[in-house]
């Protein structure tokens, strides 16, 4: 076993957290397992891991908040993992920083595959730090330096790091490679289907796209929205997907 792959699984329910536990060692991970948020808070700063699971509804900190704290010290891929499935609880995990959310129950094939998919995007190096330091900030053309560029915007794919008008703008792992996609093909229509593979690194074996995906997806845009601002640089083509704009031209 690679002992850099560590993973730490916060899970107040013993058999799902034993479930996880399983399908994180077949795919060649040490498992750190716990049942609260404080200690799996603990774990990650200790054992610096590659990828975190985590429960929202635990004993004393919820899901939510373990998240908050988790992102303060790690850039590394998070994946939620909960009952609370509602639109509501789905919002406040993404825009927390989770890479990804899966509702409960699930399908051991497909948490396996989103495990695989976030892991695919996940930058070669990923130790504790506090999130800007190894996650995303920074612009269509490609300059010779490799950044990519578009209209004050201003992206190195290389670096993972965004610029808004010369300011450093810190973008979690699914909002960096949606912008990063967007501006390699600035004036085409990207389909939700098409961004929402992308995100996975690539599609699954079914290709299968869900409303729960496609509303992830909305939420990843409205969250890049607010960052990279004003709202009308990602322009939404009715029943189609997105594309980039110049600001000011509709």
């Amino acid at each position: 076993m690679n002992s850099d792959r560590i993973a730490v699984v916060i899970e107040d329910d013993a058999d799902v957290g034993e479930v996880i536990e399983a399908i994180l060692i077949e795919a060649g991970f040490e498992v750190k397992l716990t049942d609260t948020g404080a200690e799996g808070v603990e774990l990650v700063r200790i054992h610096a891991p590659m990828l975190t699971t985590l429960d929202v509804n635990m004993p004393g900190m919820d899901g939510f908040e373990t998240l908050k704290r988790i992102r303060r010290i790690t850039g590394s891929s998070i994946i939620m993992i909960s009952a609370r499935s509602a639109e509501i609880d789905v919002v406040r995990g993404l825009s927390a920083g989770a890479d990804d959310f899966v509702a409960k129950p699930f399908r051991t094939g497909e948490l396996r595959a989103r495990i695989d998919a976030v892991l695919r995007r996940a930058p070669a190096v990923a130790g504790l730090g506090p999130v800007e330091s190894t996650s995303f900030e920074g612009s269509p053309g490609l300059e010779s330096s490799g950044w990519l560029h578009h209209d004050g915007l201003r992206l190195d794919p290389a670096r993972r790091v965004v610029e808004v008008e010369g300011a450093s703008v810190v973008l979690t792992r699914s909002e960096f490679d949606l912008l990063a996609r967007l501006l390699q093909r600035v004036d085409q229509v990207h389909s939700k289907s098409e961004l929402i593979l992308e995100l996975r690194g690539e599609s699954y074996a079914s290709g299968l796209v869900t409303h729960a995906d496609k509303r992830s997806l909305e939420v990843h845009v409205a969250n890049l929205r607010r960052k990279i601002g004003p709202a009308d640089r990602i322009k939404t083509v009715r029943g189609v997907g997105y594309r980039l704009n110049r600001r000011g031209v509709l």
